[in-house]
């Protein structure tokens, strides 16, 4: 998709109106909703029916392993760009990955529901959750590609986005604390047996979603036409090509046995052998990411400068690779060819994107580690009372956010809401601040505006300073709505359609990347400082992404004003 696509109609609040009329916009809620709830039951709910089965710790640790597959999933985003599902094809590009994902996923659900938890059936028990970790996470990549191949000037790339995640954040609070209250009154396998079925529901109906290519004939047409196009005049020379998939095919397969055999060595080995899947992440996981995405990036980037110099390329078309040429042409398309032409379209901007998506959401990445033990442990808050503001209110403040931050990318323009969906996210971190030094302000502000007699009224379980924690969450959830809901459409805006599964995994792996790694030093600074110099510190990396916005702001006016296109945001602003 071109980043400065012409607009043909004022953004404002009727194509807001307009574009949740459509019948696109109603799937993106369902498959949105369909992607955050195996999350949520895999890698949340989970744990608690394992708990009440009185599985063992060192066990229930060996689940840790499934949440690799969202950790990693670029890794195998190239096949939903590539590969066509035989006998689903039909259905269309993303949907032939998307319908079969999602009604396997209720089915595992349901052969769950039909297994108790104990220590002699969690072989099992883990085989089914790691399959089903692996669906989650490749329907994730065909959603997210679905969303960019399907917008139009009616269903909107920027309201998409915003749906796609209300349905999630709906999904979390339906699997999680919705899931934990259900299992409450009806048991566990009745729970997972009724999430099952929604999701087989969700696949049905998704059979019936539009697609970009419908028909396998049209899927065929589409993935042909980008293969001739390597054999024509001025694309790269065959064995030019040849050398640099040989480069990053052989980065791939070393990331991927990497994975691979730390996933069997997890699964295999004596719990006293097995491998620390934290350490893992944050040790090997920046390589992982070197060596699939920064190394493949610079061969990519060479690529690009030699084929803008004319060096390397054909003078002529050749005909079409039959044997091994044409096996070399579908493994280039599915590897190289992604990067290249994002790295190509981009050029040395690729710099500041890039920087932008490594600290955008940084402080959201590195915070959320140590959420809790800020509640619980510096302030004192009960279960019951954290639960309530941060996952009954709190997803509600997120929802609210993300329909203020849609509503604000069709008003004022995405890279205006991305800049002031950043401020306010990086400026919520000093409301923390605050609370960590006892909250007057936050007390105080809350009593002014009547929020806390409305929590006394709602929540009468909790103690006095339930409301002051429920108004800090209130605002920062608020905020982190608004920056999401533009910072996916624009990720969502930068990448090309045709290699929209590959491009955006790559980009969405590396978001938060920063703040998996600084989660460290972050825990040794709270231990010595405590947790207000944090807060201070994360408001202003906060706010130094703030800049990288603007300056991105800036670049695609520049690139719009030298294209002679009125960009979007510029329309806005007008």
């Amino acid at each position: 998709m071109s980043e400065t696509a012409a607009v043909t109609k004022k953004p404002g609040w009727r194509v807001a109106i307009r574009a949740l009329g459509q019948r696109k916009t109603g799937f993106m809620l369902l498959f949105g909703f369909a992607s955050g709830l195996p999350f949520a039951l895999f890698l949340g709910t989970l744990y608690a029916w394992l708990s009440e089965a009185e599985v063992e710790l060192e066990t229930m640790g060996v689940f840790s392993l499934i949440g690799l597959a969202y950790a990693f999933q670029f890794l195998w985003s190239p096949l939903i760009d590539k590969v066509n599902i035989p006998g689903f094809a039909r259905l269309g590009k993303r949907k032939q990955w998307i319908v079969p994902a999602q009604i396997l996923l209720g089915a595992i659900l349901i052969a769950l529901s039909l297994t108790q938890p104990s220590n002699s059936t969690m072989g099992w028990f883990s085989l089914l959750a790691g399959i089903g970790a692996l669906a989650s996470a490749t329907q994730d990549i065909a959603i997210n590609a679905w969303r960019i191949d399907v917008a139009d000037e009616k269903a909107t790339l920027d309201i998409l986005s915003t749906i796609y995640q209300m349905g999630y954040r709906l999904a979390a609070l339906v699997g999680g604390a919705l899931g934990l209250i259900i299992a409450a009154r009806i048991g566990w396998p009745q729970t997972y047996l009724m999430m099952g079925a929604i999701l087989v529901a969700i696949g049905i109906a998704g059979l019936f979603a539009p697609d970009s290519a419908t028909g396998e004939a049209a899927v065929n047409q589409a993935e042909d036409e980008l293969l001739r196009s390597l054999r024509q005049q001025g694309e790269l020379q065959p064995q030019v090509r040849a050398r640099a998939l040989a480069a990053v095919g052989t980065l791939w397969a070393v990331a991927i046995v990497g994975v691979v055999t730390f996933m069997y060595m997890s699964m295999a080995y004596a719990p006293e052998d097995r491998p620390d899947p934290t350490a893992f992440t944050i040790t090997w996981g920046p390589w992982i990411i070197v060596a699939t995405v920064v190394i493949p990036a610079l061969i990519a980037g060479w690529l690009a400068s030699q084929k803008a110099k004319g060096e390397g390329v054909l003078a002529e078309d050749l005909p079409p690779a039959s044997g091994k040429g044409a096996t070399l042409d579908h493994l280039y398309r599915a590897l190289v060819m992604p990067l290249v032409e994002f790295v190509g379209r981009m050029g040395w901007s690729l710099v500041l994107i890039l920087t932008v998506v490594l600290t955008y959401r940084i402080c959201d990445s590195i915070w959320g580690t140590f959420a809790y033990p800020f509640y619980l442990g510096e302030l004192k808050y009960t279960n019951d009372e954290v639960a309530f503001a941060s996952k009954f209110f709190g997803v509600g403040a997120v929802i609210a956010g993300l329909a203020l931050g849609g509503f604000l990318l069709t008003v004022i323009g995405r890279m205006a809401t991305l800049v002031l969906g950043g401020i306010a996210a990086a400026l919520t971190n000093l409301l923390y601040a605050d609370m960590a030094v006892g909250g007057a302000r936050m007390q105080a502000a809350s009593d002014a505006i009547g929020f806390s007699r409305l929590i006394e009224t709602i929540a009468p379980f909790g103690s006095d300073a339930l409301a002051r924690l429920t108004f800090t969450v209130m605002w920062e959830n608020l905020a982190i709505g608004v920056a999401g809901a533009a910072y996916v459409a624009w990720l969502s805006s930068i990448v090309n359609k045709k290699y929209a599964a590959v491009q955006y995994a790559l980009l969405s792996s590396l978001t938060m990347l920063v703040g998996t790694l600084g989660r460290g030093a972050l825990g040794q600074m709270i231990e010595q400082q405590g947790y207000y110099p944090v807060f201070v510190l994360t408001t202003w990396i906060g706010l130094g992404a703030v800049v990288l916005c603007v300056a991105e702001w800036v670049r695609q006016a520049k690139m719009g004003q030298r294209a002679g296109v009125v960009a979007p945001e510029a329309v806005a602003a007008g």
